[in-house]
C-alpha cells in the first residue's frame, strides 16, 4: 500500500505533489499498537523534531509528517498552505526565497518548497497545517519494510491535503508576523543511556561504552545503529534466550561492531542488552550520519525520568506560545475581514 496515497473516500482540499523526492517519506510518531502484534513501531526517528514541526503549525503530535533525510526534496502544493521545518538545518525556499526554519512559514498555491543542503543532523521535518489523508495500518502511516506497507515518495506523487490556510503576511515587508522561541537540536552528539538487564553479564567491562567515542558505520538505519569502538565483553557463559527488546536496547552481539536498536528493530532479540537509550537520546541517534562520531553518558533511571518530564514540558510551553499566536492572529481577521483566518 502506498503511504502517498490519499483517502479515496475522503473530500481533500488538495494535494502536494513531489517535484524532487530524495529520500522522504510519509511517516507519524509510530505504531504503538504495533509491538502486541509483533509489528515494530517504526515512525519518525527524531520524534521531538516531528512534534515540533507539527506543533508550528498547530497539528496534534500525532499528525503525519513528511520525514526528509540527508538529500534534497521539494514540493508544490495546489491550494494555499501553512508549513513548518524542523530537525537539521536546512536551507528552506518558496518559490526560490529563503524562508525560517522551525517557524510556521506561509506558501500560496503553486510556489515551489524546497528543502535543501541539510547539515548538522540528518534528517529533518516538514509538517502542513491540517496534515495529510494517507493510508494507515494499526493506527499508523508509518512505513514498514518487512509488511511492505508506505515507502519512499517518488517524483509526481501527490499526497492529499486536509486543509487549505490562507496566507499571513505583514503587508509592508512580506514577512510572517509570527516569531517563535523554539528548542533547537542539542549540539554535539551525547547519548544517554541507562543500565540494561544483562549490565551484570560484562562484569568489569562495562565501562567501555563511556570510555572512548563510537564511530557509526554505513551499515546504520532505522532499524538499528551500528558503530565501532572499544567493545565490552560479556563474561559470562550460555544463550540469551530470543526475548521482549526495548527500542534503544544496547546490544553487544558478536563480532566487532555494537549495536543500538531503533524504532524499526524487531520486537525480540538474542543478544545481551548491556545498557537502553532514553527517549531523548534516540532522537539524537536519529540524527547522526554514517562516519561521525558519538559518546554515551551514564544516567540513572531518575534523571532518565526527570529529563523526560522536563522535554515534554518545553514543548507543551511551545505549543501555547502557539496556540496564543493563532488566537491572536484570527482575532485580527475577524475584527478587520469578519471570518477566521486559521
Amino acid at each position: 500500500m502506498n503511504a502517498g496515497a490519499g483517502n479515496a473516500d475522503a473530500v481533500n482540499a488538495g494535494a502536494l505533489t513531489v517535484i524532487e523526492a530524495g529520500s522522504t517519506q510519509v511517516t507519524d510518531l509510530g505504531r504503538r499498537r504495533g509491538p502486541r502484534f509483533g509489528v515494530p513501531v517504526n515512525g519518525a526517528l527524531d520524534q521531538r523534531s516531528a512534534r515540533i514541526a507539527n506543533i508550528l503549525v498547530g497539528n496534534p503530535e500525532t499528525a503525519p509528517v513528511l520525514e526528509i533525510t540527508a538529500l534534497d526534496a521539494e514540493f508544490v502544493a495546489d491550494i494555499d498552505i501553512l508549513i513548518a521545518v524542523s530537525g537539521a538545518d536546512g536551507h528552506l525556499t518558496v518559490d526560490g526565497v529563503g524562508r525560517p526554519t522551525n517557524q510556521p512559514v506561509s506558501v500560496r498555491a503553486g510556489e515551489a518548497i524546497a528543502l535543501r543542503q541539510i547539515q548538522g543532523g540528518l534528517r529533518s521535518y516538514l509538517a502542513v497545517r491540517g496534515s495529510f489523508d494517507v493510508p494507515q495500518l494499526l493506527g499508523s502511516c508509518a512505513p514498514d519494510s518487512v509488511l511492505g506497507f508506505g515507502g519512499r515518495l517518488v517524483v509526481g506523487e501527490r499526497i492529499a491535503l486536509r486543509t487549505a490556510t490562507a496566507p499571513v503576511f505583514n503587508a509592508h515587508f512580506t514577512a510572517e508576523l509570527y516569531d517563535l522561541d523554539v528548542p533547537r537540536l542539542p549540539t554535539g552528539f551525547i547519548v544517554d543511556v541507562t543500565d540494561g538487564p544483562d549490565l551484570d553479564d560484562f562484569a568489569g567491562t562495562a565501562d567501555r561504552l563511556f570510555a572512548q567515542p563510537y564511530l557509526v558505520t554505513p551499515k546504520s538505519n532505522h532499524i538499528g545503529l551500528r558503530m565501532t569502538g572499544p567493545l565490552p565483553e560479556r563474561r559470562t557463559q550460555g544463550e540469551v534466550l530470543s526475548r521482549g527488546v526495548p527500542v534503544g536496547a544496547v546490544e553487544v552481539p558478536p563480532g566487532d561492531e555494537l549495536l543500538v536498536l531503533h524504532r524499526g528493530r524487531g520486537v525480540t532479540a538474542g543478544y545481551p542488552v548491556l545498557a537502553v537509550v532514553t527517549s531523548g537520546s534516540l532522537d539524537v541517534l536519529a540524527q547522526v550520519r554514517p562516519g561521525q562520531h558519538l559518546r554515551f553518558r551514564r544516567l540513572s533511571a531518575s534523571d532518565a525520568a526527570a529529563r523526560a518530564r522536563a522535554e515534554l514540558v518545553e514543548l507543551e510551553a511551545l505549543r501555547l506560545r502557539v496556540r496564543s499566536v493563532f488566537d491572536a492572529l484570527d482575532a485580527l481577521s475577524t475584527a478587520t475581514t469578519g471570518r477566521t483566518l486559521l
